[in-house]
């Protein structure tokens, strides 16, 4: 067998994002659901018109919470892929070089839905025992509600989703083993960088290497401006959660967004050491020192950083102006919402503190790669 379940347990961000992706889901659909079974007992007017409003807010963030989650698992599950493929590649190539066809060898990759599969079962386990609490506090005003099971909900969230991640493994695994048998015997790197280029003033080197660390590893440059929209995002729309809907709601959007917010950056950094270590290395052998290979190799991912935070901002600024007008537009007593400027910089500056202190102990890992180790391999 090519992979292990070793191998596949390593995709633990997967099984978060998946995870936390089921619990929303569950939540607002079957929220949905059982709320359509109570629509003939509502007979008021104020009645109709929060219950629309609950309809319309469950699709809406259940469609774009869930949407925006399951994109970021896909680019997660291929960049995971493809870095097997790289790291792995001598074995790979052998497996090519004595017979093994690219489909036989691709279908291996299944695993590589086993923690889609774990974190959507966690995800809808925990949200169908939260059902009640939720009902609760999601609609006071309106009848009653008793959750019930419902099975084709249950396939939509966990069957489902493993089914379409196993297929876009192992097919994206088929088309990454389409490379040469030498090119995989050698690992050989598909992009293509020059260092040193232009020389122009300053450190041209340096210059260069922070625009080729970026261009390197794309993937790794949408998994650190998606935590930091994360943060962003649901830091503050908890904020406005408090007065627009329930504490019981603030506290789940902060909860989800802090999760994934540091579970995508701490992923993301790793990712970012471990793949550079080579170029680290080098780097000390030219004599430069450890505080200037975090700031040119960790330090160029700042300023996408800072992109994925404005996005946030303007993601949650647009999500609760469309709840707002739209969602809750027929519904008395709803407050005003406008952009608050000081929640934005309280946010700004948790955020810098947090990841500055992120970056900085991965910088600590930075002085540990041994250049002798990595000149051995």
């Amino acid at each position: 067998m090519v992979i292990g379940f070793k191998d596949a347990a390593k995709l633990f961000g997967i099984s978060i994002i998946a995870c936390c992706a089921a619990f929303v889901c569950t939540l607002f659909l079957s929220y949905n659901v059982d709320l359509a079974a109570i629509k003939s007992e509502i007979t008021m007017e104020s009645e109709a018109a929060l219950y629309n409003a609950q309809v319309l807010m469950g699709r809406v963030v259940a469609g774009v919470s869930g949407g925006c989650l399951v994109i970021t698992s896909v680019v997660m599950l291929l960049f995971y892929v493809k870095n097997y493929v790289s790291s792995h590649g001598k074995e790979l190539g052998i497996l090519k070089a004595i017979g093994y066809s690219e489909a036989k060898i691709s279908k291996h990759f299944w695993v590589f839905g086993l923690p889609v599969l774990v974190g959507c079962a966690l995800g809808f386990a925990v949200g169908y025992f939260y059902l009640p609490t939720f009902y609760q506090k999601q609609a006071p005003n309106l009848p009653a509600l008793t959750p019930k099971f419902h099975l084709s909900l249950a396939f939509s969230l966990i069957g489902a989703p493993t089914a379409v991640f196993i297929a876009i493994s192992t097919l994206f695994a088929y088309l990454k083993l389409k490379s040469p048998v030498l090119d995989l015997l050698r690992e050989k790197q598909r992009y293509k960088v020059k260092i040193g280029k232009d020389g122009k003033e300053g450190e041209p080197f340096l210059k260069d290497l922070r625009g080729v660390t970026l261009k390197s590893r794309k993937p790794l440059v949408f998994f650190v401006a998606f935590s930091a929209f994360c943060f962003s995002a649901m830091v503050q729309m908890s904020f406005s959660m408090n007065e627009l809907a329930s504490e019981t709601f603030a506290v789940m959007v902060l909860s989800i967004g802090l999760i994934l917010a540091f579970v995508t950056l701490l992923l993301s950094l790793s990712s970012v050491v471990f793949g550079n270590a080579k170029t680290i290395a080098m780097m000390r052998v030219f004599g430069y020192d450890d505080k200037t290979c975090s700031r040119y190799i960790l330090g160029a991912y700042r300023p996408i950083s800072y992109v994925g935070f404005a996005l946030g901002t303007a993601y949650q600024y647009g999500l609760l102006r469309l709840m707002v007008s739209v969602v809750f537009a027929e519904i008395g007593n709803v407050p005003k919402y406008a952009f608050d400027f000081g929640r934005c910089l309280i946010t700004l500056a948790l955020f810098v503190v947090t990841y500055e202190t992120v970056t900085f102990l991965y910088s600590l890992k930075i002085k540990r790669i041994s250049v002798k180790s990595i000149m051995s391999e």
